[in-house]
This record gives structure tokens, C-alpha cells and sequence, in this order.
């Protein structure tokens, strides 16, 4: 029998670079909704909760139909409020984290992430990359890379383990040449910050040690890799756009209304 999977999606309403995002309605629907919606499409799972320390977004939530379970303020991460909710989420083997602020990930990318765990029963953790190709992108802090190795076999085909992430230009190549960023298979990936979590990982989580590299790079993921747990990677085409400014949130709206 299949590992059962649900989403969370945590949604907080303070937002330093765009004031009350979840919030925000150009479009008539919250986009807090829009992610719910988006998320509700994936075939692997069975529920989408949204996880909050607000009751603005409790109410908007409800109001939509949804289901909303709520956290304390002081909450981390968007994890450690997931862990926090997780005696009130439904039962399932797999977690899916996916921020209140990606409503445009493609369902089936959601569903790649779950079934890319299913394939790895060895691995704690699946998350999702796509190819990195754009010289720029390997400079930007903003644009977290990953270094991965082949994890295919034939129980688990097209999947590859997560070595390390950093905002840093990796992996450095000594001699560069333009052209190794069409390299085939890639040799540069750019992460894609959503996570299945077995629940077994979450309900461990508080008991992993602290990581001062997950402090230095801001990246929660590293205080997993610090810890031993194995993370594999589903290949996706590309990254979908999440909502971090007013100019994301401008260009989401015109996209929605076509």
C-alpha cells in the first residue's frame, strides 16, 4: 500500500517586503486561496491544510472553504509551524511543505515530490530542482543551488541525491567554460524550496541538532543535511515564480487576468 500524503502549507501574515501578502485580493480571491486551490489539484494527495498563527487568514481560509489549523506566532519556519500542527493534521505517512506564497507550483510537481519519496524508502526527505542554465542565477544569493548525485536505479528511476545546498556558486568549477552549464546531465541545479517529509522526520525534529551552517546560509534544509537525514530530488523543467515583492505580487495579478 502506498504511503499516504497530506500539505501543509504554512501562511503567516507578517511579511517584511510585502506587508499581509496572504492576504492580498486583486485578483477576488486572497493568495492564501490561490496556493489552497493550486495545491488541492494534486493527484498524490488527500488534504490540503493551511497552518497559521493568524486569525485573519483562519477566517479568509474558512471562508474559502478551507481548513486551517492554528500555530503560535513564535514559530521559526514555516517547518517548526508544521511541526507544531502536526497532532492536528490528518493522519499520513508523507508531509508535504509547501509555502503559502507558491501558487503557481504546478500540481504534478507536488505529486513528484511524493512519489519521489515512495521510490526511496531509505531517504527521510524528497524535495524538487530544476536545471540551472543561467550564468546570472549561479551568482545570486537568492537562487539556492543544490549539488546532487545519480540515485538512479531501477526502484527508483530519474532520482538524485541531495549532497549539499548553498547560495554560493556551486559546485566551483576551477576551470570555467560557459558551456558546462549546458552540461548534460546538469551539473548546476537550482532548488525548489518545497519539501515531503516523512512524519517520522517531523516528529523528530525537534530532537535534531542545531545547525550553524542552516544559520549562516538561511537554509533549513542544511540542519537535515547536518543531521544525517538522506534528502533525494525529483527534476522538474523549471521553477515557478513565488510571491517575495510587490513587483511578483503586480506581475501574478496580470497574470491571472490574462
Amino acid at each position: 500500500m502506498s504511503a499516504t500524503a497530506v500539505i501543509a502549507v504554512p501562511a503567516r501574515l507578517a511579511s517584511q517586503r510585502l506587508p499581509r501578502k496572504m492576504l492580498l485580493d486583486e485578483t477576488g480571491r486572497p493568495l492564501v486561496e490561490h496556493t489552497w486551490r493550486n495545491a488541492s489539484q494534486a493527484s498524490q494527495a488527500t488534504a490540503v491544510v493551511v497552518v497559521t498563527d493568524n486569525d485573519e487568514i483562519q477566517v479568509a481560509v474558512e471562508g474559502f472553504g478551507g481548513r486551517a489549523v492554528m500555530t503560535s506566532p513564535e514559530a521559526s519556519s514555516g517547518t517548526a509551524r508544521i511541526v507544531e500542527a502536526l497532532p492536528h493534521l490528518p493522519a499520513a505517512d508523507i508531509v508535504v511543505n509547501l509555502q503559502g506564497d507558491e501558487p503557481e507550483l504546478p500540481p504534478a510537481a507536488i505529486d513528484a515530490a511524493i512519489d519521489c519519496l515512495r521510490q526511496c524508502p531509505e531517504a527521510g526527505v524528497a524535495t524538487l530542482v530544476t536545471p540551472l542554465r543561467h550564468k546570472p542565477d549561479l551568482a545570486n544569493p537568492a537562487v539556492v543551488k543544490a549539488i546532487l548525485t545519480p540515485e538512479d536505479t531501477a526502484a527508483s528511476p530519474g532520482v538524485w541525491r541531495a549532497i549539499t545546498f548553498s547560495r554560493a556558486a556551486v559546485p566551483a568549477a576551477r576551470d570555467w567554460t560557459d558551456d558546462l552549464l549546458t552540461a548534460e546531465p546538469p551539473l548546476f541545479w537550482q532548488h525548489i524550496g518545497v519539501y515531503a517529509y516523512r512524519r517520522s522526520i517531523l516528529e523528530q525534529w525537534d530532537a535534531l541538532p542545531q545547525s550553524r551552517l542552516a544559520d549562516l546560509e538561511s537554509l533549513e534544509q542544511l540542519r537535515l543535511v547536518e543531521a544525517g537525514v538522506p534528502i533525494v530530488a525529483a527534476v522538474v523543467s523549471h521553477a515557478a515564480r513565488g510571491i517575495d515583492t510587490p513587483e511578483d505580487y503586480a506581475e501574478f495579478v496580470a497574470r491571472q487576468r490574462g
